[in-house]
C-alpha cells in the first residue's frame, strides 16, 4: 500500500505521462507512411531497449530468477503493450481517422474500471464513476469538435475495430501488470524486460514486412523520429505508466489517459499550427474536473464526507432550544 506522499508524487509524475504518449501521434504523423507499422514499432522499442539497458542491466541480472519465474506474464505484457498497442495502433491509424481512433482508444480507462468491477469484484464508488463519465464527456467534446451530430457520422471500419482491440489490450495490460510477483521487481528492470519481450514479438513480423514492402528508415530525419518515439513515447511514457500502476493502481493511472486529447491539442497547436477553438477549452475543463473526481484519494473523500456530516447533517438533527420559559 502506497503512502500518501508516494501517491502525491505519483500523481504529479502521471501528469507528464500522457504528454509523452501524445508525442507518439505527432512524431508518427510527421514520419507519414515512410516506415511500415511493424518495422516502426520494432525500431521504436529496439532503440528504447538500447537506451534502457545501460541503466537496468545490473537490475536485470540481480532479478533474473524472479523475471524467469514470471516469463509468461512478461511475454504477455510485451505482446499487449508493444505488439497490439504499438504496431497494431500504427496499422489501425492508417485505416481510420484520428477522431475515431482517439474517441475509441480513450475508452481503455473505463474498461479497466469495468474489468476490476465485474471480474475482480472491486467496488466502484459513485464519485469515481461520475469522474469517469465527466472525463469521457470532455474527451467527446474535443474529438467531436463540439458538434454532437458528428457522433452519428462515425463509421466503424477495420481501423476502428483495431483501435478498439488496442483499447481492450491496454486495459488488460494495466491489470496484468498489477501482480504481486511483479510488484517485488524494480520498475525500470521490469519495464526493460517487457520491452525486450515486445521486441521479440515484433521481430518476425517486421522481417516479413520488410521482405514484402520494404520501408526501413533511410534519412537522418526518419531516424530522428525513431529516436524521439523511443525516448519519449516509449521509455518516458511507459516507465511513468508502470510506476503509476505500481504505486496507485491501474484504475487511477488509466484515468490520467484522459489528458491525452488535452495534450494532443496543445501539441497540434505548437507543432502543426492548428487553431485552438472554444470546444477545446470546454473539453479540457471537463477532462480536468473528471480527472480530479476519479482520482481523488479515498481518505480525502472520507474526510470531506465527515466534515459535511458534522457541519450540516448533525446540526440539523439537533432540535433547536425551546423558547418557552
Amino acid at each position: 500500500m502506497a503512502t500518501s506522499s508516494e501517491a502525491r508524487r505519483a500523481y504529479w509524475l502521471l501528469l507528464a505521462m500522457p504528454l509523452f504518449f501524445s508525442s507518439n501521434l505527432v512524431i508518427a504523423r510527421a514520419m507519414g507512411d515512410a516506415v511500415p507499422p511493424f518495422t516502426l514499432a520494432l525500431l521504436r522499442w529496439g532503440v528504447a531497449v538500447l537506451i534502457l539497458l545501460p541503466f537496468t542491466i545490473d537490475g536485470l541480472r540481480h532479478n533474473a530468477a524472479t523475471l524467469a519465474l514470471h516469463w509468461r506474464r512478461i511475454a504477455l505484457l510485451g505482446f499487449l503493450g508493444m505488439w497490439i498497442c504499438g504496431a497494431g495502433v500504427y496499422w489501425a491509424l492508417g485505416l481510420t481517422t484520428a477522431t475515431n481512433g482517439t474517441l475509441i482508444y480513450t475508452t481503455s480507462p473505463v474498461l479497466v474500471l469495468l474489468i476490476e468491477r465485474f471480474i475482480h469484484g472491486k467496488p466502484l464508488s459513485w464519485l469515481r464513476l461520475a469522474g469517469v463519465l465527466i472525463a469521457v464527456a470532455g474527451v467527446t467534446v474535443i474529438v467531436l469538435k463540439g458538434d454532437p451530430s458528428a457522433l452519428a457520422r462515425l463509421d466503424l471500419n477495420l481501423g476502428d475495430l483495431g483501435i478498439a482491440a488496442a483499447a481492450l489490450a491496454w486495459a488488460v495490460y494495466s491489470l496484468v501488470l498489477r501482480n504481486d510477483g511483479l510488484a517485488t521487481l524494480p520498475t525500470m528492470p521490469l519495464f526493460t524486460a517487457i520491452a525486450i519481450a515486445g521486441v521479440v514479438a515484433l521481430a518476425p513480423f517486421s522481417a516479413a514486412e520488410l521482405a514484402m514492402v520494404g520501408g526501413s528508415p533511410r534519412t537522418v530525419w526518419l531516424w530522428a523520429g525513431v529516436f524521439g518515439l523511443a525516448l519519449f513515447s516509449a521509455v518516458g511514457a511507459f516507465s511513468l505508466y508502470q510506476y503509476g500502476v505500481k504505486i496507485v493502481g491501474p484504475a487511477v493511472t488509466s484515468c490520467f489517459l484522459y489528458l491525452l486529447p488535452v495534450y494532443g491539442v496543445g501539441l497540434s497547436v505548437l507543432f502543426l499550427g492548428e487553431a485552438l477553438q472554444p470546444h477545446h477549452f470546454a473539453g479540457m475543463a471537463l477532462v480536468l474536473v473528471g480527472l480530479v473526481a476519479a482520482t481523488v484519494p479515498q481518505d480525502i473523500v472520507v474526510m470531506a464526507r465527515q466534515t459535511f456530516r458534522r457541519k450540516f447533517v448533525v446540526q440539523e438533527s439537533v432540535p433547536p432550544p425551546s423558547s418557552t420559559p
